[in-house]
């Protein structure tokens, strides 16, 4: 009987989580499935026709990206996270004293050691 308590009550902790949950998919599905059958459809040879930006097309749209796109998008998203990690530094410094200051500095001479290099390969040169 004891188990069973245990379990009624660990599954009631987290009910308004479950339920929130499918609040926020009911939510989804039910806005797609109205939209669905509420849009309005006028299938005009305008509206149908290939453009790119206003304009017609001009050449293939699958041709290839320089690998420096997506080399330039990596740094962005790691220096990015860098500075997402120093906000909950900054929130307990005064609980992790000496040793987290030291460890951060650390951490971030590692990130600008990264910098670095890539400033003098390139990568973050866009032309």
């Amino acid at each position: 009987m004891g188990d069973t308590d245990q379990l009624l009550d660990y599954l009631t902790k987290f009910f308004p989580i479950l339920f929130f949950i499918f609040v926020a998919l009911a939510f989804g599905v039910l806005t797609l499935v109205i939209s669905y059958f509420v849009q309005p459809r006028y299938p005009e040879p305008e509206k149908l026709s290939t453009y790119e930006c206003g304009a017609e097309p001009f050449s293939d749209s699958r041709m290839p990206f320089p690998v420096r796109y997506y080399i330039f998008a990596m740094l962005f998203v790691i220096f990015d996270i860098e500075v997402i990690f120093l906000y909950p530094w900054a929130v307990v410094f005064t609980k992790i004293g000496l040793i987290g200051l030291i460890e951060m500095i650390i951490f971030i001479a590692l990130f600008v050691v990264a910098y670095v290099y890539a400033w003098r390969k390139g990568a973050l040169e866009w032309d």
